[in-house]
């Protein structure tokens, strides 16, 4: 039967070190394990699979809904200010834009996003694309003004829609990817990297908090 387990890393049971060359996993078994961030938006599932000759695979794959980490793990989240401000406030400035955001089946690359850019949260009861960064206050809206064009505004130190835009070439680069697969170092690091390497990521160690930002 297949293990389910929330974590921002693949976590080992406590008290031993969980390795993918151990006998935990039984030939043909299959082990899942949702992966988050400290943020909710963009989950992650890993599976990992020890074959008929005993030979483990892993990949990380992008989906729409995964369980989250509850206690000891610190989280992120937008307040109800926050949206309120991302819906209705002119930001720092706005420009018409002609390439799209990404789009929501984009999920190989929201993944990253999560994981690459780091500190953003979606709000996905917005009637618009609106992101916001709660550790420095930045946040983006995207509204479809005509055919092929969108107004960007943005607010705060980080410039998110450049951010998001550079690394979807990136990703584009790298093919479009929606599974990474998942190597584990002997170190016990753990790494998502595209097909053909040209985009990879660590999964950090869990930090033992439970803080939240609300600004």
């Amino acid at each position: 039967m297949a293990r389910r387990r929330v974590s921002k890393r693949i976590r080992q049971p406590r008290g031993r070190r969980w390795s993918p060359g151990s006998s935990q996993l039984a030939t043909g078994g299959r082990l899942l394990a949702h992966v988050s961030s400290r943020s909710p938006s963009w989950p992650g599932l890993a599976v990992v699979e020890r074959t008929a000759d005993g030979q483990i695979q892993a990949e990380l794959r992008a989906v729409e809904f995964a369980h989250r980490a509850g206690h000891g793990m610190e989280r992120i989240w937008l307040s109800k200010d926050f949206r309120q401000r991302i819906a209705t406030e002119p930001g720092t400035w706005t420009q018409l834009s002609m390439p799209a955001p990404p789009a929501d089946e984009d999920r190989g690359l929201w993944l990253a996003a999560d994981h690459l850019l780091g500190g953003l949260v979606r709000d996905f009861g917005a009637e618009h694309l609106s992101i916001g960064a709660p550790g420095c206050g930045s946040w983006l809206r995207v509204e479809a003004v005509e055919r092929c064009r969108w107004n960007v505004t943005t607010h705060g130190p980080r410039n998110i829609w450049k951010e998001i835009q550079d690394l979807a070439d990136r990703w584009r680069a790298a093919g479009s990817p929606s599974r990474y697969h998942l190597v584990f170092d002997p170190d016990g690091g753990q790494r998502a990297v595209s097909a053909g390497g040209r985009l990879s990521w660590h999964l950090p160690t869990p930090r033992p908090l439970d803080e939240g930002a609300s600004t």
